[in-house]
């Protein structure tokens, strides 16, 4: 049996498609093995939503050829879509897939061999229209179910509508089918994953608040998490059904990248601070206990201090829970680097960035600790993973609060009520960032 082995960049979504194409080399007999031991084919879903991804991507393809020189290698995902001459380049690279072509790999590929010149097969992005299926449920107690690819929007700084195509969407009926799958597999949770998730169902004349209120009727899957959603998507409908569900989490991440008007209009995002600030008002006051996370860039061009520090004071104010904090970067092709002049400011040099990074980060510490505090002494359901760190079984309760207790092995993939003792100082993250729990 020939062996194959796998390496995933980037996004959830990257990780979920990663699991359809390994379905497809199980059901042609392949043996999938770790990504770093001997393998025939090693396959790398690759990201490029920054120059850091960019170097990861090379890296993890030199590694690749390092363990297996024999190996064929095959690159796929956002990079490989975007930039597949220069990865063709690459020494050791002997196939190059698109985002149309990963989904029928079977069909482009005659044989899982070294070649002395690459193999390319990318679509225009423009002909990427199928919507591909897929999900990841490599735990034992969380899936990330895909039901959305591709995005209409035109965010002067992105590059995924070049990497993955226009918004497409699953059918609702497919997408309750994969998560009745998931159920009889025994998992507990499923995170809805997609690139905007807000515009799920539009080209089929469906939902998201039609998919979610299906997903709530199927038996066995006791927590639902909205991977992401746009704040200007995000609808009274959906924040009020979720406060109503019986399975959707008190959880939502709404991307913010500035908290600047200016900036926003510059980074062509669809709404104002007010429309954020609005959509924060409304879940906390039908859902007062739910957790808030927040993407962020800092140094996009636009950005002056004065600019940043409307951002900082934005977010201090708000009460949400975590931010993710991403440093701009300068993607080719995208509007912020083609129309650099028309952006408002120059480049922010890359230190200032370093430093607006840090001190969001800062914060974002000190919004957790305040967000965890509050639900000190308090009990809250937890769903125990298993990830066994330092003797300790990690989960997150219903409102994403990270927790840990001396680790059972019977506990792994069980919903359990527990109470949250104390902000504890571990190895395995700084102390704002775990609930620690009694020993049960």
């Amino acid at each position: 049996m020939s062996t194959v082995a796998f390496h995933t960049l980037g996004c959830k979504l990257n990780f979920a498609e990663t699991s359809a194409i390994s379905e497809q080399f199980v059901s042609n007999q392949f043996e999938v093995v770790r990504f770093g031991e001997h393998a025939d084919v090693v396959v790398l879903n690759t990201c490029t939503v920054t120059d850091e991804a960019d170097r990861k991507c090379r890296q993890a393809i030199r590694r690749a050829m390092r363990a297996n020189p024999e190996a064929c290698v095959i690159v796929t995902g956002c990079f490989a879509q975007l930039r597949p001459e220069q990865i063709a380049e690459i020494e050791g690279v002997d196939i190059v897939l698109g985002a149309n072509e990963k989904f029928n790999l079977f069909s482009y590929v005659d044989a899982f061999t070294k070649r002395e010149k690459t193999q390319i097969d990318v679509s225009c992005i423009d002909d990427v229209t199928d919507f591909g299926a897929a999900y990841s449920a490599s735990e034992r107690t969380r899936a990330f179910l895909k039901v959305q690819d591709g995005c209409d929007y035109t965010c002067s700084f992105c590059t995924i509508p070049r990497a993955r195509g226009a918004s497409r969407s699953d059918s609702i009926s497919s997408v309750v089918a994969q998560a009745e799958q998931i159920a009889e597999k025994g998992y507990k949770e499923i995170v809805i994953s997609g690139v905007n998730i807000g515009l799920f169902g539009q080209d089929r004349g469906e939902s998201l608040l039609e998919l979610i209120q299906e997903l709530d009727r199927v038996d066995g899957i006791e927590r639902y998490r909205i991977s992401s959603c746009e704040p200007n998507l995000l609808t009274n409908e959906i924040i009020e059904f979720v406060a109503a569900s019986r399975s959707f989490m008190p959880h939502f991440h709404l991307p913010l990248q500035s908290g600047d008007d200016f900036v926003l209009a510059k980074m062509r995002r669809r709404y104002k601070r007010a429309v954020y600030e609005d959509r924060v008002e409304r879940v906390l006051r039908l859902i007062p206990d739910a957790a808030i996370g927040v993407d962020v860039i800092v140094g996009f061009p636009a950005e002056s201090d004065e600019r940043f520090e409307n951002t900082f004071a934005f977010i201090s104010d708000l009460p949400i829970s975590y931010l993710h904090v991403f440093t701009y970067s300068e993607r080719p092709d995208t509007i912020a680097v083609n129309e650099l002049a028309s952006m408002g400011g120059p480049r922010v040099e890359k230190h200032i960035r370093s430093h607006r990074n840090r001190r969001l980060r800062l914060l974002s510490e000190k919004k957790r600790a305040s967000f965890y505090a509050r639900f000190l002494n308090q009990e809250r359901a937890v769903l125990w993973e298993d990830n066994e760190k330092g003797g300790m079984i990690h989960g997150f309760t219903d409102n994403h609060i990270r927790v840990e207790t001396p680790f059972e092995a019977s506990k792994v993939g069980v919903i359990e009520r527990v109470q949250l003792s104390a902000i504890a100082s571990s190895g395995n993250a700084t102390a704002s960032e775990l609930i620690q729990l009694p020993t049960l």
